[in-house]
C-alpha cells in the first residue's frame, strides 16, 4: 500500500458497514434504532484500522474477522438468543465477505487508481466530497427503491401500537400478503403476536376468541383479544381489530405479523 489517509480510510468504512447493517436489518427484518447502527458503524470504522497493522497471517483473519463481526452485531442489534445472534452474525458476515469478494475481484481485474485491499479492509483514496455525493445518491435510490416498492411489496415492517386496559404495548409487525386472518365470526382483522411483546398481560377469558391461522410467518391457533385502540405507524385505526397472542410460532427475527390489507386502511 503506497499511502493510507486515516480519516478517509475511517470514513469510507463507517459507510460501508452502515449499509452492510441495513441489509442485514432488512433481510432479518430487525428492528432496531438508527443510534444502534451509527454507533456500529463508527466501532466498524475503528476496527477497519487493523489495516494499518503488519500483514496478518490468514489463519487469524478468519477469527479477527468473526469478532468483530459478532461486536458490530451486538452493538447494531443488542442481545439475542444465541441461535438468533449467530443467524445475525453469519448473515453479516455473508454480506461482508461478498463485499469484500467483489471489491477483490475488481481490484485484482482491473487495479483501479486510488483502491487497496489490506488485511480484509477496503480502502478508496477518494476525496471526502466525492464520498458525500456517493452517499448522498446511494440514500436516495434506497428511498426511490423502498417508494417504487411498497405498494407491491409482500412485505414491509410496521410500528404498531397496542392500548388495553389502560396498558400501552408497542412492537414492530411485519405486514404479509400471506395473512389475511380474520376472526372467523366477526371478519375482523387480527394481528398475531409473540406473548413476550405483551409483558405477561392475560387477556380476559370472556373476550377472548380461538383462532386458527396459517401464514408466511407460521401457522397454529391463537386466542384473540379485541384491544381498545390500535396505531400502526401513528395512525388509528377504526376498524374492529383482533389481537392474537401465540408462543413462540413466528420465525427468525419477526415477532408479529400483520394481514397487509390493514395497511391500505393507514393511507
Amino acid at each position: 500500500m503506497k499511502s493510507v489517509y486515516i480519516d478517509v480510510l475511517f470514513t469510507v468504512n463507517i459507510f460501508i458497514d452502515f449499509i452492510l447493517i441495513l441489509c442485514t436489518k432488512k433481510a432479518l427484518c430487525i428492528n432496531t434504532s438508527f443510534k444502534r447502527m451509527l454507533f456500529a458503524s463508527l466501532f466498524g470504522g475503528v476496527q477497519s484500522l487493523i489495516a494499518l497493522l503488519p500483514p496478518l497471517p490468514f489463519i487469524l483473519n478468519i477469527p479477527i474477522d468473526i469478532l468483530c463481526a459478532a461486536a458490530i452485531v451486538f452493538f447494531a442489534f443488542g442481545k439475542a438468543p444465541p441461535k438468533k445472534f449467530i443467524k445475525r452474525t453469519a448473515v453479516f458476515l455473508s454480506l461482508s465477505f461478498s463485499f469484500c469478494g467483489i471489491m477483490l475481484f475488481l481490484y485484482n481485474a482491473f487495479k483501479p487508481k486510488g483502491m487497496e485491499v489490506y488485511n480484509d479492509i477496503v480502502y478508496f483514496n477518494i476525496s471526502p466530497v466525492l464520498l458525500i455525493i456517493l452517499t448522498l445518491v446511494c440514500y436516495y435510490i434506497l428511498r426511490l427503491v423502498k417508494i417504487l416498492t411498497k405498494s407491491g411489496n409482500s412485505s414491509d415492517i410496521c410500528k404498531v401500537e397496542i392500548k388495553v386496559n389502560e396498558k400501552v404495548f408497542f412492537f414492530s409487525a411485519k405486514a404479509d400478503t400471506g395473512c389475511n386472518l380474520t376472526e372467523p365470526f366477526s371478519g375482523n382483522y387480527v394481528i398475531v403476536a409473540e406473548r413476550k411483546l405483551f409483558d405477561g398481560f392475560v387477556p380476559s377469558e370472556t373476550k377472548t376468541r380461538v383462532i386458527p391461522f396459517e401464514s408466511l410467518g407460521g401457522n397454529g391457533i391463537v386466542k384473540g383479544f379485541p384491544p381498545d385502540e390500535v396505531k400502526i405507524d401513528g395512525r388509528k385505526i377504526d376498524n374492529n381489530i383482533y389481537i392474537g397472542i401465540c408462543d413462540n410460532v413466528l420465525k427468525g427475527d419477526v415477532e408479529a405479523i400483520i394481514p397487509y390489507e390493514l395497511l391500505k386502511l393507514t393511507e
